[in-house]
This record gives structure tokens, sequence and C-alpha cells, in this order.
């Protein structure tokens, strides 16, 4: 794409598209997009667009494109083809910076992650001087640039916050520190008194703040990993001045929005959070100026207001008191019994209270106040804090502390009885503080793990937890009701069986709850309940025990995706799928009308996927429903074909990508269950799997190659005499998994399917081709994972069309191949092998090897026969060699950079292992001994000589006693 104006225009058209409510224009314009982000200048035009174009919408949908594309492609993996070439990534690192720092705020907030995401990959190697171009920009004086600068800064170190420590990391934080350091000091220092001389200028003040913030933000990230030298130096300057802008307080930065953080609000709250790090991590450094801090923070909380704008202050500032309370040697500025009560009173419980903010995003906005609640995205709300404060003070005054809560607890709970209806959120804020004060350790799959023995928990449970859930209906107090379901979930497995067992049916009453919070805490509880593992690793609640509830459970389930905005609700489709994978064959009855309901739900989120998790587990539960009911009835396979293939054939039509990997996992669940050939409507699909276009998408690569698995498996003789022009299509797509080292693995996975299903004469003619493409990329390119795979391709070849056979075919591609493969790689390096099926594959190739290959007897190749011995030997003895070289390291399949849709592997589709010499061979030690006397009886006298002359002792001894085992001799 050239530089031109018409490209210009044509991509404005286009932009324009995309922001389009009408999918019918929208969609082509994203498709074109897509279509031309490999052309040259491409990335460039949208640059261009963004600087130039008169209408703002178009610029910043130009800023949007840039940076999503970057994200896509910037990253250069290894094996893929670069995506940006050469001349365009120069042209973009010369000119992002200047452009972004020019830019209105808005576009330069795209543009600075644009720089970050390049600056992952290219800094500082490829890209040195992108930090002496911004440390520049600092003399500018102009705050909008200074703030562009801070901003980029802030998106590429903040990774330094959690990054794993390593030489490339500290070389690089030294680089960054050398250059930056001693500028953003100055520019600290310039900015407060930036500040001082402004103080009655409203808007100035608020850039200056602003840069505050981000300079804040940087500290963090810088100290982040250790504390270094220069900081250490200048301790003085930053906590001084820390101290000082924590006790400030200027009328012109106070904000009159209740709920949005003000400038002043965020910079307080990040100073809490870097005087926590210092406190945590070099409290010896910062003993000196710890107490100041503590007054400071203190003071802070206890005349800080309730509304939501401070509520990130507030729980970073209790934060920091929880990470100073539970360090040993600042136990002494707690001991004193009064400061422990006045903690309780003015900090903890205040803000444990339920407010009028919290009540409206329990009714209002329900899927954030589950994510807050239940997943503990929580970490800046004001009840977790207080929570994690709790926790800090019981590791040195658990006994005090408790004594202090229980006596807010009762008082609470007799509010409560007095007016319920009234007194409510005291209950409330009462279980709140019984589970923080119980809960010491917790998991998210296990709930607590650890617990204060000063708590009854059970008692509290029967006395306050289950009279709510057993009141009548199930929509009075609904927070209540969400509270008692939690606190079933948290302390599972404190409370005893019998009353989780009680508690069974009011959840699954729960579920027709109109609160979406109580019914998807009921969901989830049971969910939870259904993984709790009793004696022997079985499942702490039985399908026996849950047989008088089958019915209710699954009608309340599906009834409760009905309800208003819980259509695509993850919790209740989770409970769902844990629900079929308990009750197994107790679900049969209700599998015709389960199934319509999932095919319906199925096709109605296909048109517009949004929830991951949710579509996980639906087609989780569409799984189980087959593998249920056709392991009771084989046949029933055709009925859910019936339901499913009609929504399957519109979810490829219309190239639903989030949704074809997981169609082809169940195709090939469904596809492995037929016992016979494979039915037709199966083969009229199969010329479609071979398109090009599928396999370019890393998501679909281990779900497609497990269905063509399928297919060969079931109807290898049906593609040889029907579709056998099809076969250099499928050889195609083996070429081209091989030639990648993230996927080479599954062009093996393929090509063993090939070898071992299809009739040997319809793979003839291309057999040498093959071997000619697996020594080319052991040439280019060999990793120990190829040569793993290779080997057992190699000895599954053999097991299948007899050692002779490979040895003539290798042999056939260079005079003496054969010899030179067993020599470089079968001998030194079948100890890698792992996996037992693997292993006995290569057992029994290498045995037929030995024992039925006449040149092994009587060539020059006789003098690898005992070497060859000698490694089977080792690979039935030895430790697996697990050994990786320095050199390697392969891409994670899952790792692809940018938005792809990942291949997410069903866990109840799962493919049963298949073990191709299972019905040949048992024993492969047997195996050999039996081969071995075999070979003895037709050439009397050469192999005890062979064994005698150079077999180490060690592996002699072993070959004795397999002899023994298979009560055979050698003559």
């Amino acid at each position: 794409m050239e530089l031109s104006d018409a490209n210009l225009q044509t991509l404005t058209e286009y932009l324009k598209k995309t922001l389009d409510p009408d999918p019918a224009i929208r969609r082509p314009a994203e498709k074109f997009l897509e279509s031309v982000e490999g052309s040259q200048n491409y990335p460039l035009l949208l640059l261009t667009l963004l600087e130039k174009s008169q209408e703002n919408v178009i610029k910043v949908c130009a800023s949007v494109t840039f940076k999503n594309y970057i994200k896509r492609n910037w990253r250069i993996v290894e094996d893929e083809p670069n995506k940006i070439c050469e001349s365009d990534r120069i042209a973009i690192k010369a000119n992002i910076v200047p452009l972004m720092l020019s830019s209105p705020e808005q576009i330069q907030k795209q543009l600075s992650d644009a720089i970050s995401i390049i600056g992952r990959e290219d800094f500082p190697q490829k890209w040195p001087d992108l930090l002496t171009e911004m440390v520049n920009r600092f003399q500018s004086g102009d705050f909008h640039v200074i703030n562009g600068v801070l901003r980029t800064a802030h998106s590429l170190f903040k990774r330094y916050r959690h990054e794993f420590k390593s030489n490339e990391l500290w070389t690089e934080i030294k680089l960054v520190l050398d250059a930056f350091a001693l500028p953003l000091t100055n520019l600290f220092k310039a900015t407060i008194e930036l500040c001082s001389t402004h103080a009655n200028d409203a808007s100035a003040l608020k850039v200056l703040f602003s840069s505050l913030i981000l300079i804040a933000k940087l500290f963090y990230s810088l100290n982040f990993q250790d504390l270094p030298e220069f900081f250490e130096d200048n301790m003085e300057t930053w906590m001084t001045n820390f101290h000082s802008l924590l006790t400030l307080d200027n009328k012109l930065l106070q904000t009159d929005d209740e709920e949005e953080a003000g400038l002043l609000e965020l910079l307080k709250s990040q100073i809490c959070d870097n005087a926590a790090l210092y406190a945590q991590k070099y409290d010896e450094e910062f003993q000196p100026y710890l107490p100041r801090f503590v007054t400071a923070i203190w003071n802070l909380l206890v005349t800080t207001g309730q509304e939501m704008k401070y509520d990130l202050l507030v729980s970073n500032a209790i934060q920091f008191l929880a990470s100073v309370c539970e360090r040993p040697h600042y136990k002494h500025l707690f001991e004193d019994q009064n400061t422990l009560t006045s903690i309780c009173e003015k900090v903890i419980v205040p803000n444990m209270e339920f407010r009028a903010a919290d009540e409206e995003a329990f009714e209002d906005n329900s899927e954030e106040y589950i994510r807050r609640d239940l997943e503990g995205s929580d970490i800046d709300t004001r009840r977790r804090a207080a929570c994690d404060l709790v926790r800090g003070l019981c590791k040195f005054f658990e006994g005090p502390v408790t004594g202090i809560f229980s006596g807010y607890v009762n008082s609470m709970l007799q509010e409560y009885a007095k007016n319920p209806s009234v007194n409510w959120k005291h209950k409330d804020a009462a279980i709140y503080l019984v589970t923080s004060l119980a809960s010491k350790a917790q998991t998210q799959k296990h709930g607590i793990t650890q617990a204060n023995e000063l708590v009854n928990l059970t008692e509290f449970f029967v006395n306050h937890i289950q009279p709510d859930l057993k009141s009548a209906s199930v929509n009075e107090f609904p927070v209540l009701k969400a509270d008692g379901i939690k606190y079933i979930m948290i302390f599972r497995n404190q409370v005893p069986k019998e009353q989780l067992l009680v508690s069974i049916p009011l959840l699954i009453n729960h579920l027709q709850a109109e609160s979406i919070v109580v019914h998807t805490y009921a969901a989830h509880a049971l969910e939870r309940l259904f993984t709790m593992r009793g004696t022997n690793n079985t499942t702490l609640i039985t399908a026996a025990e849950m047989a008088p509830f089958v019915e209710v459970l699954l009608t309340n389930l599906f009834k409760a995706l009905t309800l208003p905005g819980s259509s695509e609700n993850e919790y209740i489709m989770k409970a769902i799928m844990r629900s079929f994978s308990l009750l197994q064959e107790s679900i049969i009855p209700y599998i015709p009308s389960v199934i319509t309901q999932l095919t319906q739900k199925l096709l109605a989120v296909s048109k517009n996927p949004s929830k991951p998790h949710f579509n996980h587990y639906m087609f989780e539960s569409i799984c189980l429903s087959i593998r249920i009911t056709c392991k009771a009835n084989p046949d029933a396979v055709g009925s859910f074909e019936e339901a499913l293939f009609m929504v399957f054939t519109e979810i490829l039509q219309n190239d639903v990508q989030e949704f074809i990997p997981y169609v082809f996992q169940v195709m090939s669940l469904l596809l492995e269950m037929h016992k016979n050939e494979i039915p037709s409507s199966y083969m009229a699909l199969f010329p479609h799997l071979l398109q090009p276009v599928l396999w370019e998408r890393t998501g679909n690569i281990p779900p497609l190659v497990r269905l063509l698995q399928a297919y060969l498996e079931r109807g290898a003789n049906t593609i040889a005499s029907a579709a056998a022009d099809k076969i250099p299509g499928l050889l195609g797509v083996f070429q081209k998994l091989i030639a990648s080292k993230a996927n080479d693995h599954q062009g093996f996975y393929l090509l063993n399917s090939i070898i071992e299903h299809m009739p040997p004469e319809s793979v003839d003619q291309y057999r040498k081709q093959i071997f000619i493409l697996l020594f080319q990329r052991l040439q280019n390119s060999k990793t120990t994972k190829f040569i793993k795979s290779f080997l057992v391709f190699i000895n599954l070849y053999c097991v299948k069309y007899g050692a002779l056979a490979l040895q003539e075919i290798f042999d056939s591609i260079q005079p003496k191949m054969f010899g030179m493969v067993l020599e470089k790689i079968i001998i030194p390096e079948i100890q890698k092998v792992s996996g037992q099926v693997e292993k006995k594959i290569c057992a029994v190739g290498i045995t037929k090897i030995l024992t039925e290959c006449p040149p092994m007897m009587d060539t020059e190749y006789t003098k690898l026969w005992t070497p060859l011995l000698q490694a089977l030997i080792g690979l039935f003895e030895l430790p697996e060699d697990d050994t990786i070289p320095d050199e390697e390291h392969f891409i994670d399949i899952e790792d692809t950079p940018g938005y792809q849709t990942a291949f997410s592997q069903l866990a109840f589709a799962g493919k049963k292992e298949h073990d191709p010499v299972g019905q040949m061979v048992n024993n492969p030690r047997i195996h050999l001994a039996q081969s071995l006397h075999k070979l003895s009886t037709a050439c009397p006298g050469r192999v005890p000589s062979m064994l005698s002359t150079s077999l180490n002792a060690e592996a002699l001894q072993y070959l004795q006693g397999y002899l023994q085992a298979a009560s055979v001799t050698l003559l």
C-alpha cells in the first residue's frame, strides 16, 4: 500500500464503517482491514491519519486500530512469518515518540500503550535511544509533553513489578536507573516547588498533580525488585516529600464528585503503596521514616469520610497498616490494648459496613459485585483491606483481637434481632467480621484451609446462617442470603458434612431467587461442594446422597439461566457441568430435555460469543452428556449428532472463531464413539478440514489434528477408496506442521495415525517423500522435542511395515543411511523418549531391528547390533533423560501474541490413550527375550558370542533376567 491520498481516503472510509452498529456494514470493514494489515506501509498510513485527519473520531479510531495492530503483530515468533516489514518497524520507532507527545491526551494514551508493547520486545537492545529521547523531553518545561513521557515510562516499567528475577532484568533495570533515576528525582523536586508556586491556580495544580501521581507510580516500579543505591542515597528527598504530600490538603484539589477519586486521593493512595513497599521489603533502611508515616496514615484513616471516592485511598492506607503490623519488629507499635481497641473501633468496624454504594452495586451491577466479592478482585475495597488488617493483627494478637470483636459481633446481632427489616446491615457486618476473624488461610480451590480456634464456626452456622436460608421466601433480605451462602462456601471444610447435606436443598431452592447475586452464589456454592473430596479421593458428597434432588437440581439450574441478567452466567453453567460429572448415569432420563436446552443456548450465544468461561463450561456439559449417555447406550451417538450437527454447521459456516476449536473436539468425541465405518455426514465434511485457512489459526491445530486422527482410526479404508485424492492434502497438513517448532509434535500425531491406519498401498507412493521431509527438518533445526517424536515415528513404521522395510527405505534415500540413523540418532537419543506407550513402541521397533532385519547380522551394520541392544536395555532400566540443551526454549503454543483464539482443551472431551502395539505385545521385555530366542534358533551360536564380546556386565545381567522370565534360552 503506497502512502497516497487515495489510500488514506480508502482507509478513512473503512475505519468509519468499523464504528457502524450494523454488523452487515461493520464486519466486512473489519475483514478488509484484517486483509490489508500485512501490507507494507499499512501502519504508517494509520499514523499519518491520526496525525493529519480533520475528524477527531477518525484520529481516535486510527490510534486504537494502530495499537491493536502493534499488539497482534509486533512480536516476531519463530517459524512464523514476520508480519511487519523491517522498514515499517524502523519508521514507526523513529516517529512514534514525537507523534505521541504532540497528540491530544486521548490519542496519547493509545500511542503510549503501543510504545510500551514495542518496548517490551525491542527495548533496550533494538531501541537503545528510546530512553534518551524520553529523558530529553523533561527539559521542555511543557507538562503535556512531560506527562506523555511519564505515562509511557510507567507503562514500560510497570512490568518490573511482576517479572521474575533474572540477569537480563537486572541489566535492563540498571540501564534504566542510570539514565532515568536522577532526571526523575530532579523532576519530582521541581514539580513539588511548582506546586507551592501555583498553590492558588487550580488548572496548573491539576496538571502538576497528574505528574506527581505518575512519578509516584514510577518510583514504585523502579524500587520493586530491589532497593536501588540511587534511591537509598536520596531517600530523604523522596520520603520527606511523600510525607508532606500525605498531609497536604488543598481545597482547590477537592472534588464534589462522591464516586470518582480526585487527583489528591489518587496521589495519597500511591504514596501509601510506596510506603508499604518500603516497610515490607526495606524495613531496615526505612525505619527512621516509619513512625511518621504510621502517624500520618493513621490520621488519614480517622479523618477520611465513607464516600466511594476515598475507597482506594482508605484500602491502601489500611493495607499499609496491615503490612506493618505483621512484621515482628514493628509489633511494639500495636501491643497496647488501647491501640488495638482504637484500630478495631475506628478503622476496621467502620470499613466493614455495607454502604449504600455496595447495596447499589449488589442490585444494579451484580457482575462487578460478584467479581470483587467472590473472585478476590476486591483488592482495592475497604472491606477486603479491613479483612487483611484483621488477619495481620491476629498474627501476634489473636486472643485480644478476637475478644474485642466478639463483643462487636454480639452487639451487632442484638441490634439486628430488635428490628431485622431495618437493621439487617448490622447482621451483614457481623457475618463479615466472623468470616475475617475465622479465616487464617484460604485458597480458591479448598476454601478456608486454616481457621481461628477461638471461633465456633458450626455453632454460628446453625444459629445465625441456617435460619436465613430456611426462611419461606428466597427473595427477602437478599444480601443476608448471599452472606449465608458465601459462609457455606468459605467454611465448607470446617462445617460438618451433615450440615452441608442439610444445606444442599436450601441452596437448590435459592437458584430460583430473583437477585442475580443470590442465585449465582447458590450455583457457585453447589459447584464447590460437589468438588470436595472425601476419603479415598472420592467426592465427599456422593451421587446416591444427591438422588432425591436430581430433578429439582437440574430443573432449577436450567431455569436460573432464564432469569434476567443470567442468560450467560458462567457460575450456573459451571454448576451444570459439575452436577453432570457428579451425578453420572442419574442424569440419563433427563438428557433429551437437557441437550435440547444446551443446543438452543449454544445457537443463541454463537451469534455473539462474549463470555469465554460460560462457553467453555457449556461445551464441557455437552461432552459430559454425550459421554455419560453413550457409555450406557453406544447407539445414542446418532441422536446427539442429530441434535448438534445443525448448530455445528452454522458455527463452521459463519466462521465463529471462538467456537470452532470446541466444535472439532466434540465432533472427535462423537466420531470416536462410532464402532464401524464413518457415517456419510462426516465424510462430506472431510475435504473442508484440509483447507489451509483453517490451519492458519493456532487455536485450531490441536483439535483439528485430533479430529483427523479420529477420521483415520475409524475410516481409513473409506478415505483410501472414496477420497484417495485427498491424501496429498492430508500430507500437506503434515508438511506444514512439521516445519514449525511449536507444532511439529502435532504433525507427528497425524503422521503416526496415517502410518498406523491407512492401507499400505494407499500411501506407498508418498513414503519416501515423507522421510526426506523429516531429514530436511532434522538438518535445519534439530530439537529435543522433534527427535523424541521422530524416534517414536520410525519405530512405529518398523512395527507396522517391518524392520527390513525401514532399512530399505533409509538406504534408498542415501546409501548407508540406515547405519547413520542407528548410530547418530537411535542409539544416543533413545533414552530421551518419554511416556509409557511411546517407550513401548520404541522397544518393539528396536526389537524388530535387532531380530528381524538380516542386514543387522551380516553386513557392516553388524557392529551396531550390540550397542543397539545395550541402548534398548537402557530404555527399559535407566531413568529417562529429560535434559534439554540450553539454547532450546520452545514457544509455548498458548503463548502466541495478540488476540488469537487460543486452544482450550475440554477436560470431558478427553481422548483415551491409544496403544498401537497393545494387542501384539503385552510385556516388551519378555517380547525381546522371545525374539532373541527365535533369532538364535535361526542362527545358532551367533547371538551368545555377540553378547559375550561387547555387552556390558550390568546389561547382560538384566538380559538374563528377561530370558528367565520368558523361560527361554539362547542357542
